[in-house]
C-alpha cells in the first residue's frame, strides 16, 4: 500500500516543483530587468 501512495504522490509533488520553478524563474527575470533599468528589483511575490 506504501507503494501505491508513494506512485500517486510523485505527479502532484513534480508538478508543484515545476510551479515553483516556473515563479522562480519569473521572479528571476523581473529582478534582471530592473537591474537594467538601474531599479532596486522587489524581493519576493
Amino acid at each position: 500500500m506504501s507503494k501505491t501512495a508513494s506512485v500517486a504522490l510523485a505527479p502532484s509533488s513534480s508538478l508543484l516543483a515545476r510551479l515553483v520553478a516556473t515563479i522562480d524563474r519569473l521572479l528571476m527575470a523581473s529582478a534582471q530587468i530592473s537591474l537594467r533599468n538601474g531599479d532596486l528589483p522587489r524581493f519576493g511575490l
